[in-house]
């Protein structure tokens, strides 16, 4: 599996940064709609105080309906594990529950103890979760729709596949950036310059932050800040679409 690979200084630039941020730098490059790319309201998290999180996409497929045609209760759990070993670090697996409407908890505390303990960074998926009580001490970012006290008939179905989440549909590998605002994907071509330029959207941003929080405002005075807010961003989108389109 051909993955595209970054520095782990890049990631850890990534981390320092809110998903809204990464989301606005995207859109700068005017690459893709301003509509696409994130997931949309279904997908929550369910611990908002943890950091952003940022690793490579390990997706599969789940189902807990019906019982696996062969093997038990987190069947494929194994396997699955095992296939993280063709993926870079760190990891996010990424679900997509089946089930229309899900049944059942897509993972808990045994699932989740076991991601951590393999160099996961946390997980997303389409259905439900539980034990949040357990996985909210093993500081391991999770998302989901919601939550259910049961496993169902819980089994993997297929791993390293394409899978739709959230309205987003995501291959193996793809780099996916989330927090408590949601979950987006940075297209690998272009996430070394995102990562630089969030701390420059974060100052021209600061510049009109600054000024209606200074206490002393008038109508001159923040359309002055806005406008040169506005100035900055536009510099900044001209010079990521020319390093962009090279």
């Amino acid at each position: 599996m051909a993955v595209t690979v970054h520095s782990p200084e890049v990631l850890d630039q990534l981390r320092r940064y809110d998903t809204p941020t990464v989301c606005n730098v995207i859109e700068l490059f005017d690459r893709r709609p301003r509509t696409s790319g994130y997931m949309d309201r279904r997908i929550r998290a369910c611990f908002p105080h943890l950091p952003p999180m940022v690793g490579y996409a390990a997706t599969a497929t789940f189902r807990a309906s019906e019982p696996p045609r062969t093997g038990e209760a987190y069947a494929g759990l194994v396997e699955q594990v095992a296939s993280f070993a063709e993926l870079p670090t760190p990891i996010v697996v990424v679900f997509q529950d089946l089930d229309d409407p899900p049944v059942a908890a897509t993972f808990g505390e045994v699932m989740c103890s076991t991601y951590k303990a393999f160099g996961a960074a946390g997980l997303i998926t389409s259905g439900a979760g539980r034990d949040l009580e357990q996985v909210q001490a093993l500081d391991f970012p999770c998302f989901s729709d919601g939550t259910m006290a049961a496993h169902g008939y819980c089994h993997i179905e297929r791993i390293n596949v394409p899978v739709r989440v959230g309205g987003v549909v995501i291959h193996p590998g793809d780099l996916i950036h989330g927090d408590r605002n949601g979950i987006t994907t940075i297209p690998h071509d272009l996430v070394e310059a995102v990562a630089e330029a969030c701390g420059e959207f974060v100052a021209a941003e600061a510049v009109v932050l600054k000024y209606v929080k200074s206490g002393a405002v008038d109508a001159a005075g923040f359309a002055a800040a806005y406008h040169e807010t506005r100035r900055r961003l536009d510099d900044l989108a001209k010079k990521l679409r020319s390093r962009s389109f090279r």
